[in-house]
C-alpha cells in the first residue's frame, strides 16, 4: 500500500488529514513531533510521501525537511503552511521539499498534492535508457543525472523538471505548461512553485547561477533549456 507520513503537532488537523488520506486508499503513518517523524520515516522505509507542519515543538518542519534530504532524495515532501507565512512556502522548497499547502485546505486539494507527488516517486520509466546532451547525461531508468560524469543528487520533482527541459531542447515553455507537465493538470497549486523549484536546481546544475547558461528565463513567459 501507499505510505504517507503525516506531521502535525495539532490532533484536530492532523484527524482531518488522517481520515481523508485513509479514505483516499493511502496508508498514513502519524507523527506529532519532528523527532518522532524521524523515527517513524526510519521505521518505515517504503514511506512515499511526507506532509510536514513547519510550526513544530522540538525541532520545526524545516530541520525535519532538511534531515530527511540528506539521506533520502526519493521521497515526496509536502510542507504544511499558513496562509500569512509567505516565506515559509519559500524557505520550504529551499530546503528540499517538492510542494506547500496552505492551510485552511480543502480534501481534494490535499489528496491532488499527494497523488502528484505519489506519480512522481513510483516506478521508474523503462521505455527509454538515457537523455544525453552534455555535459549532461540522464537516465531515465535509474532516474539519475551526472554533469561531466559527476553525479548531482536530485530530488524527484527535480528530475522530473530536469527530464522535461532535456525532452524539449531549445522550447520556451510557460510557467503553466511546465505547471501541467511536471505536476500534472490536476494540480491546485501556485505559478512561483516553478521558479522555486527551478532557482533550486540551477544552484546544482549551473557554474554560475546567477548567470545560468542551461536552464535560462524567457522574461515575461517562462524558461528554455539550452541543450
Amino acid at each position: 500500500m501507499k505510505k504517507v507520513l503525516v506531521l502535525e503537532d495539532e490532533s484536530s488537523i492532523r484527524s482531518f488529514i488522517v481520515i481523508n488520506l485513509r479514505r483516499a486508499g493511502y496508508d498514513v503513518i502519524e507523527a506529532e513531533s519532528g523527532e518522532e517523524a524521524l523515527e517513524k520515516l526510519q521505521e518505515n522505509p517504503d514511506t512515499r510521501v511526507a506532509l510536514l507542519d513547519i510550526m513544530l515543538p522540538g525541532i520545526d518542519g524545516f530541520e525535519v525537511c532538511r534531515r530527511i534530504r540528506a539521506t533520502n532524495l526519493r521521497i515526496g515532501i509536502i510542507m504544511l503552511t499558513a496562509r500569512s507565512q509567505e516565506m515559509d512556502k519559500v524557505t520550504g522548497l529551499m530546503t528540499g521539499a517538492d510542494d506547500y499547502v496552505t492551510k485552511p485546505f480543502s480534501p481534494a486539494e490535499l489528496t491532488a498534492r499527494v497523488d502528484a507527488l505519489m506519480r512522481r516517486s513510483g516506478v521508474a520509466d523503462e521505455t527509454a535508457d538515457r537523455i544525453n546532451q552534455p555535459p549532461f547525461v540522464l537516465n531515465t531508468r535509474n532516474r539519475t543525472l551526472e554533469k561531466d560524469g559527476q553525479r548531482i543528487k536530485l530530488t524527484q520533482m527535480e528530475y522530473a523538471i530536469m527530464k522535461m527541459f532535456m525532452e524539449n531542447p531549445g522550447k520556451a515553455l510557460s510557467r503553466e505548461e511546465i505547471l501541467d507537465l511536471v505536476w500534472g493538470r490536476d494540480y491546485f497549486g501556485e505559478l512561483k512553485i516553478v521558479d522555486v523549484n527551478i532557482r533550486r536546481l540551477r544552484l546544482k546544475i549551473e557554474d554560475n547561477a546567477t548567470n545560468p547558461a542551461y536552464i535560462t528565463t524567457v522574461w515575461g513567459y517562462g524558461y528554455k533549456w539550452e541543450a
